[in-house]
Protein backbone atom coordinates (compact mmCIF):
# COMPACT_ATOMS: atom_id res chain seq x y z
CA UNK A 1 0.00 0.00 0.00
CA UNK A 2 1.34 3.42 -0.95
CA UNK A 3 0.79 6.08 1.65
CA UNK A 4 -0.48 9.31 0.14
CA UNK A 5 0.36 12.59 1.84
CA UNK A 6 -2.54 14.25 3.62
CA UNK A 7 -2.33 18.05 3.34
CA UNK A 8 -4.41 18.77 6.46
CA UNK A 9 -2.91 21.67 8.40
CA UNK A 10 -0.06 22.29 5.96
CA UNK A 11 0.71 25.91 4.92
CA UNK A 12 -0.60 25.69 1.32
CA UNK A 13 -3.95 24.32 2.49
CA UNK A 14 -4.20 26.89 5.27
CA UNK A 15 -3.50 29.74 2.84
CA UNK A 16 -6.07 28.36 0.44
CA UNK A 17 -8.70 28.08 3.18
CA UNK A 18 -7.96 31.60 4.42
CA UNK A 19 -8.20 32.96 0.88
CA UNK A 20 -11.63 31.36 0.43
CA UNK A 21 -12.80 32.79 3.76
CA UNK A 22 -11.71 36.35 2.93
CA UNK A 23 -13.03 36.19 -0.60
CA UNK A 24 -16.43 35.08 0.68
CA UNK A 25 -16.40 37.96 3.19
CA UNK A 26 -15.71 40.49 0.46
CA UNK A 27 -18.41 39.06 -1.78
CA UNK A 28 -21.02 39.09 0.97
CA UNK A 29 -20.17 42.32 2.82
CA UNK A 30 -18.95 44.55 0.01
CA UNK A 31 -15.98 46.92 0.03
CA UNK A 32 -14.05 47.04 3.31
CA UNK A 33 -10.57 47.51 4.76
CA UNK A 34 -8.08 44.88 5.85
CA UNK A 35 -8.81 45.85 9.47
CA UNK A 36 -12.51 45.11 8.86
CA UNK A 37 -11.55 41.72 7.45
CA UNK A 38 -9.37 40.93 10.48
CA UNK A 39 -12.31 41.67 12.80
CA UNK A 40 -14.86 39.76 10.69
CA UNK A 41 -12.71 36.69 10.01
CA UNK A 42 -10.79 36.25 13.24
CA UNK A 43 -7.56 35.83 11.26
CA UNK A 44 -4.39 37.64 12.27
CA UNK A 45 -3.42 40.92 10.59
CA UNK A 46 -0.28 39.40 8.95
CA UNK A 47 -2.36 36.50 7.57
CA UNK A 48 -4.95 38.87 6.13
CA UNK A 49 -2.22 41.04 4.57
CA UNK A 50 -0.56 38.04 2.91
CA UNK A 51 -3.82 36.56 1.62
CA UNK A 52 -5.06 39.90 0.31
CA UNK A 53 -1.83 40.31 -1.67
CA UNK A 54 -2.46 36.90 -3.25
CA UNK A 55 -6.09 37.76 -4.04
CA UNK A 56 -5.05 41.02 -5.69
CA UNK A 57 -2.49 39.16 -7.81
CA UNK A 58 -5.23 36.81 -9.12
CA UNK A 59 -7.37 39.77 -10.16
CA UNK A 60 -10.28 38.69 -7.96
CA UNK A 61 -9.74 41.58 -5.53
CA UNK A 62 -8.83 45.19 -6.26
CA UNK A 63 -8.14 48.37 -4.29
CA UNK A 64 -10.73 51.13 -4.57
CA UNK A 65 -8.72 53.82 -2.85
CA UNK A 66 -8.31 55.13 0.67
CA UNK A 67 -11.02 55.12 3.31
CA UNK A 68 -11.62 57.53 6.16
CA UNK A 69 -8.80 57.86 8.68
CA UNK A 70 -9.44 57.31 12.38
CA UNK A 71 -6.26 59.12 13.37
CA UNK A 72 -3.54 57.20 11.54
CA UNK A 73 -2.83 56.39 7.94
CA UNK A 74 -6.05 56.06 5.89
CA UNK A 75 -6.87 52.40 5.23
CA UNK A 76 -7.01 50.94 1.71
CA UNK A 77 -10.54 49.89 0.74
CA UNK A 78 -10.79 46.56 -1.04
CA UNK A 79 -13.55 45.11 -3.19
CA UNK A 80 -14.36 41.83 -4.89
CA UNK A 81 -13.71 42.35 -8.59
CA UNK A 82 -16.82 40.82 -10.16
CA UNK A 83 -15.73 42.11 -13.58
CA UNK A 84 -12.57 39.98 -13.54
CA UNK A 85 -14.41 37.14 -15.31
CA UNK A 86 -17.83 35.85 -16.21
CA UNK A 87 -20.00 32.74 -16.17
CA UNK A 88 -22.68 31.51 -18.53
CA UNK A 89 -25.92 29.61 -18.13
CA UNK A 90 -27.31 27.75 -21.12
CA UNK A 91 -30.58 25.93 -21.76
CA UNK A 92 -31.07 23.52 -24.65
CA UNK A 93 -34.69 22.84 -25.57
CA UNK A 94 -36.24 21.00 -28.49
CA UNK A 95 -36.45 24.30 -30.40
CA UNK A 96 -33.75 26.67 -29.18
CA UNK A 97 -30.55 27.38 -27.28
CA UNK A 98 -30.91 30.10 -24.65
CA UNK A 99 -27.89 31.78 -23.07
CA UNK A 100 -27.30 34.12 -20.15
CA UNK A 101 -23.91 35.74 -19.51
CA UNK A 102 -23.27 37.13 -16.01
CA UNK A 103 -20.41 38.65 -14.03
CA UNK A 104 -18.96 37.00 -10.92
CA UNK A 105 -21.68 38.51 -8.74
CA UNK A 106 -24.35 36.88 -10.91
CA UNK A 107 -25.38 40.22 -12.44
CA UNK A 108 -26.74 39.80 -15.96
CA UNK A 109 -24.49 41.07 -18.73
CA UNK A 110 -26.45 39.89 -21.76
CA UNK A 111 -28.86 37.21 -23.02
CA UNK A 112 -29.53 35.58 -26.36
CA UNK A 113 -31.63 32.88 -27.99
CA UNK A 114 -30.95 31.00 -31.22
CA UNK A 115 -33.32 28.59 -32.91
CA UNK A 116 -32.33 24.98 -33.52
CA UNK A 117 -32.77 23.62 -37.04
CA UNK A 118 -34.08 20.07 -36.76
CA UNK A 119 -31.73 18.82 -39.46
CA UNK A 120 -28.78 20.35 -37.56
CA UNK A 121 -29.49 19.15 -34.06
CA UNK A 122 -26.86 16.46 -33.45
CA UNK A 123 -24.67 16.82 -30.33
CA UNK A 124 -21.70 17.96 -32.43
CA UNK A 125 -23.77 20.58 -34.25
CA UNK A 126 -25.39 21.87 -31.05
CA UNK A 127 -21.97 22.02 -29.39
CA UNK A 128 -20.59 24.12 -32.24
CA UNK A 129 -23.64 26.38 -32.30
CA UNK A 130 -23.45 26.97 -28.55
CA UNK A 131 -19.72 27.74 -28.74
CA UNK A 132 -20.20 30.24 -31.59
CA UNK A 133 -23.04 32.02 -29.81
CA UNK A 134 -21.04 32.30 -26.58
CA UNK A 135 -18.06 33.63 -28.50
CA UNK A 136 -20.31 36.28 -30.06
CA UNK A 137 -21.71 37.31 -26.66
CA UNK A 138 -18.20 37.65 -25.24
CA UNK A 139 -17.15 39.74 -28.21
CA UNK A 140 -20.17 42.05 -27.78
CA UNK A 141 -19.25 42.61 -24.13
CA UNK A 142 -15.56 43.06 -24.98
CA UNK A 143 -14.61 40.04 -22.92
CA UNK A 144 -11.90 37.53 -23.80
CA UNK A 145 -12.47 33.80 -23.98
CA UNK A 146 -10.14 33.32 -21.00
CA UNK A 147 -12.53 35.42 -18.90
CA UNK A 148 -15.28 32.81 -19.35
CA UNK A 149 -14.65 30.70 -16.23
CA UNK A 150 -17.60 28.30 -16.04
CA UNK A 151 -20.60 27.26 -18.14
CA UNK A 152 -23.60 25.35 -16.76
CA UNK A 153 -25.95 23.77 -19.32
CA UNK A 154 -29.49 22.57 -18.66
CA UNK A 155 -30.88 19.78 -20.85
CA UNK A 156 -34.33 18.08 -20.73
CA UNK A 157 -32.85 14.65 -20.08
CA UNK A 158 -31.46 12.40 -17.39
CA UNK A 159 -27.84 13.52 -17.00
CA UNK A 160 -24.88 11.88 -15.29
CA UNK A 161 -23.57 15.12 -13.81
CA UNK A 162 -20.23 13.65 -12.70
CA UNK A 163 -19.36 12.56 -16.23
CA UNK A 164 -21.33 15.18 -18.17
CA UNK A 165 -23.16 12.42 -20.07
CA UNK A 166 -26.65 12.97 -21.52
CA UNK A 167 -28.54 9.66 -21.45
CA UNK A 168 -31.20 10.53 -24.02
CA UNK A 169 -32.74 13.64 -25.52
CA UNK A 170 -35.70 12.39 -27.50
CA UNK A 171 -36.56 15.63 -29.31
CA UNK A 172 -33.16 16.02 -31.07
CA UNK A 173 -31.03 13.84 -33.36
CA UNK A 174 -28.65 11.14 -32.07
CA UNK A 175 -28.72 12.17 -28.41
CA UNK A 176 -28.17 8.88 -26.57
CA UNK A 177 -25.33 8.40 -24.07
CA UNK A 178 -23.60 11.57 -25.31
CA UNK A 179 -20.52 12.84 -23.38
CA UNK A 180 -21.67 16.40 -23.97
CA UNK A 181 -19.82 17.92 -21.01
CA UNK A 182 -16.35 16.85 -22.18
CA UNK A 183 -17.25 17.77 -25.78
CA UNK A 184 -18.23 21.30 -24.82
CA UNK A 185 -15.32 21.75 -22.42
CA UNK A 186 -12.90 21.01 -25.27
CA UNK A 187 -14.58 23.69 -27.38
CA UNK A 188 -14.81 26.35 -24.67
CA UNK A 189 -11.57 25.65 -22.79
CA UNK A 190 -13.25 26.22 -19.43
CA UNK A 191 -15.13 24.34 -16.73
CA UNK A 192 -18.42 22.90 -18.01
CA UNK A 193 -21.24 21.24 -16.04
CA UNK A 194 -24.25 19.54 -17.66
CA UNK A 195 -27.40 19.05 -15.61
CA UNK A 196 -31.10 18.31 -15.96
CA UNK A 197 -33.00 21.50 -16.80
CA UNK A 198 -35.65 21.03 -14.10
CA UNK A 199 -32.96 20.64 -11.45
CA UNK A 200 -31.46 23.93 -12.59
CA UNK A 201 -34.89 25.59 -12.55
CA UNK A 202 -35.28 24.46 -8.92
CA UNK A 203 -31.86 25.98 -8.20
CA UNK A 204 -33.04 29.21 -9.77
CA UNK A 205 -36.16 29.37 -7.60
CA UNK A 206 -34.01 28.57 -4.54
CA UNK A 207 -31.44 31.30 -5.18
CA UNK A 208 -33.60 34.02 -6.71
CA UNK A 209 -37.26 33.00 -6.79
CA UNK A 210 -40.17 31.67 -4.78
CA UNK A 211 -38.15 29.08 -2.80
CA UNK A 212 -35.57 31.41 -1.23
CA UNK A 213 -34.80 30.17 2.27
CA UNK A 214 -36.55 26.81 1.71
CA UNK A 215 -34.28 23.82 2.37
CA UNK A 216 -36.90 21.22 1.42
CA UNK A 217 -39.13 21.80 -1.59
CA UNK A 218 -40.11 20.31 -4.95
CA UNK A 219 -40.29 22.24 -8.22
CA UNK A 220 -42.66 20.64 -10.75
CA UNK A 221 -42.34 21.83 -14.34
CA UNK A 222 -44.96 20.99 -16.95
CA UNK A 223 -44.45 22.01 -20.55
CA UNK A 224 -43.18 19.93 -23.47
CA UNK A 225 -42.33 17.35 -20.80
CA UNK A 226 -43.03 16.79 -17.11
CA UNK A 227 -40.36 16.67 -14.41
CA UNK A 228 -39.55 17.58 -10.83
CA UNK A 229 -36.51 19.08 -9.15
CA UNK A 230 -36.28 17.64 -5.63
CA UNK A 231 -34.50 19.91 -3.15
CA UNK A 232 -33.65 18.17 0.13
CA UNK A 233 -31.61 19.57 3.03
CA UNK A 234 -30.50 22.55 1.00
CA UNK A 235 -29.39 20.83 -2.21
CA UNK A 236 -30.73 19.01 -5.28
CA UNK A 237 -31.31 15.28 -4.82
CA UNK A 238 -30.48 13.43 -8.05
CA UNK A 239 -30.81 9.80 -6.97
CA UNK A 240 -28.47 6.83 -7.35
CA UNK A 241 -28.94 6.71 -11.15
CA UNK A 242 -29.50 10.46 -11.71
CA UNK A 243 -33.24 9.97 -12.34
CA UNK A 244 -34.81 11.38 -9.16
CA UNK A 245 -37.73 13.60 -10.15
CA UNK A 246 -38.54 11.90 -13.48
CA UNK A 247 -42.23 12.02 -12.67
CA UNK A 248 -43.21 12.06 -16.33
CA UNK A 249 -42.82 8.26 -16.19
CA UNK A 250 -45.17 7.79 -13.23
CA UNK A 251 -47.84 5.17 -13.71
CA UNK A 252 -51.21 6.83 -13.52
CA UNK A 253 -54.43 4.79 -13.23
CA UNK A 254 -56.29 4.37 -16.53
CA UNK A 255 -53.38 5.73 -18.57
CA UNK A 256 -50.62 3.14 -18.86
CA UNK A 257 -48.85 0.14 -17.38
CA UNK A 258 -45.80 0.53 -19.61
CA UNK A 259 -42.35 0.23 -18.09
CA UNK A 260 -40.34 3.50 -18.22
CA UNK A 261 -37.96 3.76 -21.20
CA UNK A 262 -35.33 6.50 -21.20
CA UNK A 263 -35.50 7.07 -24.98
CA UNK A 264 -39.30 7.59 -24.99
CA UNK A 265 -41.58 10.13 -23.40
CA UNK A 266 -43.39 8.91 -20.30
CA UNK A 267 -47.09 8.21 -20.69
CA UNK A 268 -47.94 10.81 -18.06
CA UNK A 269 -46.15 13.38 -20.24
CA UNK A 270 -48.37 12.54 -23.20
CA UNK A 271 -51.40 13.50 -21.12
CA UNK A 272 -50.17 16.35 -18.93
CA UNK A 273 -47.80 18.09 -21.37
CA UNK A 274 -48.49 20.95 -23.78
CA UNK A 275 -49.08 18.61 -26.72
CA UNK A 276 -51.46 16.38 -24.75
CA UNK A 277 -53.61 19.25 -23.52
CA UNK A 278 -53.84 20.94 -26.91
CA UNK A 279 -54.74 17.59 -28.48
CA UNK A 280 -57.62 17.26 -25.98
CA UNK A 281 -58.76 20.79 -26.75
CA UNK A 282 -58.84 20.16 -30.49
CA UNK A 283 -60.74 16.91 -30.00
CA UNK A 284 -63.25 18.58 -27.70
CA UNK A 285 -63.60 21.47 -30.12
CA UNK A 286 -64.49 19.14 -32.98
CA UNK A 287 -67.06 17.39 -30.82
CA UNK A 288 -68.68 20.56 -29.44
CA UNK A 289 -67.87 23.00 -32.28
CA UNK A 290 -65.90 25.31 -29.99
CA UNK A 291 -64.77 28.32 -32.02
CA UNK A 292 -62.36 30.04 -29.60
CA UNK A 293 -58.85 30.64 -30.98
CA UNK A 294 -56.28 28.68 -28.97
CA UNK A 295 -52.55 28.61 -29.68
CA UNK A 296 -51.16 27.89 -26.20
CA UNK A 297 -52.19 25.95 -23.12
CA UNK A 298 -52.42 29.29 -21.30
CA UNK A 299 -55.26 30.18 -23.69
CA UNK A 300 -57.15 27.06 -22.57
CA UNK A 301 -56.61 27.91 -18.91
CA UNK A 302 -57.71 31.51 -19.54
CA UNK A 303 -60.91 30.25 -21.16
CA UNK A 304 -61.51 27.92 -18.21
CA UNK A 305 -61.13 30.84 -15.79
CA UNK A 306 -63.62 32.78 -17.91
CA UNK A 307 -66.17 29.96 -17.63
CA UNK A 308 -65.79 28.09 -20.94
CA UNK A 309 -67.26 24.63 -20.30
CA UNK A 310 -64.91 22.68 -22.58
CA UNK A 311 -61.82 24.36 -21.15
CA UNK A 312 -63.07 23.85 -17.58
CA UNK A 313 -63.47 20.14 -18.24
CA UNK A 314 -59.88 19.83 -19.50
CA UNK A 315 -58.58 21.91 -16.60
CA UNK A 316 -60.43 19.78 -14.05
CA UNK A 317 -59.10 16.53 -15.52
CA UNK A 318 -55.48 17.69 -15.61
CA UNK A 319 -55.68 19.36 -12.20
CA UNK A 320 -56.95 16.08 -10.72
CA UNK A 321 -53.93 14.21 -12.08
CA UNK A 322 -51.56 16.93 -10.87
CA UNK A 323 -53.17 17.08 -7.42
CA UNK A 324 -52.61 13.33 -7.04
CA UNK A 325 -48.94 13.78 -7.96
CA UNK A 326 -48.57 16.68 -5.52
CA UNK A 327 -50.16 14.65 -2.72
CA UNK A 328 -47.98 11.61 -3.47
CA UNK A 329 -44.83 13.76 -3.39
CA UNK A 330 -45.96 15.41 -0.17
CA UNK A 331 -46.56 12.01 1.47
CA UNK A 332 -43.22 10.57 0.34
CA UNK A 333 -40.94 13.58 0.84
CA UNK A 334 -42.91 15.82 3.23
CA UNK A 335 -41.50 19.07 1.79
CA UNK A 336 -42.54 22.47 3.06
CA UNK A 337 -43.28 23.82 -0.40
CA UNK A 338 -44.19 22.54 -3.87
CA UNK A 339 -43.80 24.97 -6.78
CA UNK A 340 -45.43 24.73 -10.19
CA UNK A 341 -43.69 25.99 -13.33
CA UNK A 342 -43.50 25.57 -17.07
CA UNK A 343 -45.90 26.61 -19.82
CA UNK A 344 -48.66 24.35 -18.47
CA UNK A 345 -47.93 24.50 -14.76
CA UNK A 346 -47.35 28.21 -14.18
CA UNK A 347 -50.93 29.46 -14.39
CA UNK A 348 -53.22 30.77 -11.59
CA UNK A 349 -56.25 28.83 -12.83
CA UNK A 350 -54.42 25.50 -12.57
CA UNK A 351 -52.98 26.41 -9.16
CA UNK A 352 -56.43 27.35 -7.84
CA UNK A 353 -57.96 24.09 -9.04
CA UNK A 354 -55.12 21.98 -7.59
CA UNK A 355 -55.31 23.69 -4.20
CA UNK A 356 -59.09 23.21 -4.14
CA UNK A 357 -58.62 19.47 -4.77
CA UNK A 358 -56.03 19.22 -1.98
CA UNK A 359 -58.25 20.77 0.67
CA UNK A 360 -58.97 18.37 3.50
CA UNK A 361 -55.55 16.67 3.64
CA UNK A 362 -54.76 16.36 7.35
CA UNK A 363 -50.99 15.77 7.30
CA UNK A 364 -47.91 16.01 5.07
CA UNK A 365 -49.49 19.19 3.74
CA UNK A 366 -47.19 21.34 1.63
CA UNK A 367 -47.86 24.86 0.41
CA UNK A 368 -48.44 24.80 -3.34
CA UNK A 369 -47.45 27.96 -5.20
CA UNK A 370 -46.39 29.17 -8.64
CA UNK A 371 -42.71 29.68 -9.36
CA UNK A 372 -41.60 33.31 -9.70
CA UNK A 373 -38.97 33.10 -12.44
CA UNK A 374 -40.99 31.75 -15.36
CA UNK A 375 -38.95 30.96 -18.47
CA UNK A 376 -35.76 32.38 -16.89
CA UNK A 377 -35.63 29.81 -14.06
CA UNK A 378 -33.19 27.41 -15.76
CA UNK A 379 -30.74 30.15 -16.77
CA UNK A 380 -30.87 31.86 -13.37
CA UNK A 381 -30.25 28.53 -11.65
CA UNK A 382 -27.34 27.75 -13.96
CA UNK A 383 -25.67 31.10 -13.32
CA UNK A 384 -26.26 30.86 -9.55
CA UNK A 385 -24.46 27.54 -9.19
CA UNK A 386 -21.71 28.48 -11.68
CA UNK A 387 -20.37 31.29 -9.49
CA UNK A 388 -18.74 29.24 -6.73
CA UNK A 389 -16.79 26.81 -8.95
CA UNK A 390 -15.80 29.66 -11.26
CA UNK A 391 -14.36 31.78 -8.47
CA UNK A 392 -12.71 28.93 -6.60
CA UNK A 393 -11.31 27.55 -9.84
CA UNK A 394 -9.72 30.91 -10.62
CA UNK A 395 -8.40 31.15 -7.07
CA UNK A 396 -6.78 27.72 -7.28
CA UNK A 397 -5.35 28.16 -10.78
Amino acid sequence: MTRKPIPIGRPPLIRQTNAEILLRLLRESGPCSKADMVRASGLSAPSVTNVVATLISTGLVETLGEGDSTGGRPPAILRFNAEHGCVAGAEITRDAIRLLLADLNGRELTQSEVLIEKQKSTPTEICSQLEMELRQLLRERRLTRTQLLCVIVGIPSIVNVDEGTVLALTALKNWRNVPFGPMLARELKCQVVIDNDTNLAAEGEFHAGAARGERNFVFITIGDGVGAGVFLNGSIYRGSQWSAGEIGYLRVPNISREHPAVHRYGKLETVLSTAGILKSWRAMGRASRVRSRVNRVADVWDLAAAGNAAAKSILKQRATILADIVLDLALILNPNLILLGGEVGNHPALLHEVNALLEGSEFAVARVMLGHLGTSAVLRGAVSIALEPAILGRLRA
